[in-house]
């Protein structure tokens, strides 16, 4: 029997002939019948190593290359036989039949705030790095969060899109409008002190009092419709109130209840207790989280600090998160990315660091429908450049809203009338969707 497509379902589901068909499960059909299957990411936590992580010295050492290029550290053997990472990757070297690892990322902008517009975004910006022209909003591209947001909307007590430990440079949603915008936790959860204060009512407010204010906005949003700054601090309003009234969500931030060795884990650092706090976000329905983690541009004297902090919370931080999400039955369907917005020069500098390098870089994925243990594509032998075909930027998104069952076709209309899909070309990275 042939599967029954889109159209059939409609007919059948309006006329009555499918018995008990409620309108979420005609959806529910509906999604089946024109993807093939469900989707396995029903969530994505992705890791975002601001200012471009040096892969060289994680995930693709080249030993073989001159001092220069190959740097100081030695590459150790994963629990996958013939795949290598550096030696102080060494957590995930041992978890390493759970993720993947894509060596052949690239794309062609070196610049910080342009990168990361591009990679969150798909979209070129028409903005230099660095400058401060004011773009309007109409204009604006909504990221890879906020198209979740509107896409998948949310599934539980907590917004859909969140960012931590700030707001993401490129996480706004653009044209999109404020309702899809993120709900930032600007505090971090290291902190002995952390809480999120929006969930916190004032001190001084009574219940009663609660309820009056709660009565007069209601009024004065009846006097008549709200559109412009209005209606975008009504949708705010609306978020707040919500979120601010759930015990879901209260629950879902309160890492206090999480036991001392699982925080001891993910590590005491700002990257661990953010991707710890992922985990919760997630479990409680949280559709993506956007954790910024910066310090990444390391352009003088970068060995010291990538062996003592900043490749040991990443690497601590990615494989509990991983393990973590494989132990409670997490892990199929959430999805994990970690990367930046470039990788850094195959050539230390006269500084002893490595500048910018978007033409090459390593991006580890995980869960969510992808197979695991694997290495997929290559860089030559000084990291400069892929070896065979690349994946880029629009790859990327393509494979990541495919996985969640989100039509990377789909077009929508800025303010002005300029159509915009949600991808921009690309296509599903081959060899890594299981």
């Amino acid at each position: 029997m042939p599967r029954p497509t889109r159209r059939s379902l409609l007919k059948l589901g309006a006329s009555g002939f499918i018995a008990n068909l409620s309108l979420p499960t005609l959806f529910q059909l509906q999604a089946t019948a024109s993807n093939g299957k469900e989707p396995k990411a029903k969530a994505c936590i992705f890791l975002f190593l601001e200012g471009g992580p040096s892969t060289i010295d994680m995930w693709d050492l080249k030993p073989e290359a001159a001092a220069e290029i190959r740097g100081p550290y030695k590459p150790i053997q994963t629990t996958v036989p013939g795949t290598l990472v550096g030696e102080h990757c060494h957590r995930s070297a041992k978890i390493a039949d759970k993720f993947a690892i894509l060596r052949h990322h690239s794309h062609q902008d070196n610049g910080h705030r342009t990168g990361y517009h591009y990679l969150f975004t798909g979209y070129k910006p028409n903005f230099a790095d660095g400058a401060n022209t004011k773009i309007p909003v109409n204009e604006l591209y909504p990221s890879l969060g906020s198209i979740v947001s509107r896409e998948l909307g949310g599934r539980g007590g907590v917004p859909p899109y969140i960012n931590l430990p700030h707001p993401m440079a490129a996480g706004g949603p653009g044209f999109y409008g404020a309702e899809h915008a993120p709900f930032v936790i600007e505090s971090d959860p290291v902190q002995p002190d952390f809480e999120v204060k929006d969930l916190r009512p004032a001190d001084q407010l009574t219940e009663t009092r609660y309820q009056r204010r709660q009565k007069l906005l209601q009024q004065v949003e009846a006097v008549g419709s709200l559109d412009g700054k209005a209606g975008t601090m009504a949708t705010y309003y609306d978020k707040a109130r919500d979120l601010a009234s759930s015990p879901a969500a209260r629950k879902a931030f309160d890492l206090k209840a999480e036991p001392d060795k699982v925080k001891e884990k993910y590590g005491r650092t700002t990257l661990g207790q953010c991707a710890l706090l992922s985990r919760r976000l997630v479990e409680a329905g949280c559709r993506f989280v956007g954790v910024d983690h910066s310090g990444w541009d390391t352009h003088f004297s970068c060995f010291p600090s990538l062996e003592k902090d900043l490749i040991p919370q990443a690497d601590q931080a990615f494989s509990a998160l991983v393990s973590d999400l494989h132990d409670r039955g997490m892990l199929d369907s959430t999805l994990v990315v970690m990367m930046g917005e470039m990788g850094r020069t195959p050539r230390i500098n006269e500084k002893a660091g490595r500048d910018h390098w978007s033409m090459v870089q390593s991006v580890l994925v995980a869960g969510g429908g992808t197979k695991p243990g694997i290495v997929l594509g290559a860089s030559d032998k000084t990291q400069t450049a892929p070896v065979g075909e690349s994946v880029g930027v629009a790859d990327i998104l393509r494979t990541v809203f495919t996985l969640m069952g989100i039509d990377c076709d789909k077009t929508y209309l800025t303010p002005l009338g300029r159509p915009v899909p949600v991808v921009d070309g690309g296509k599903v990275i081959a060899g890594l969707v299981g």
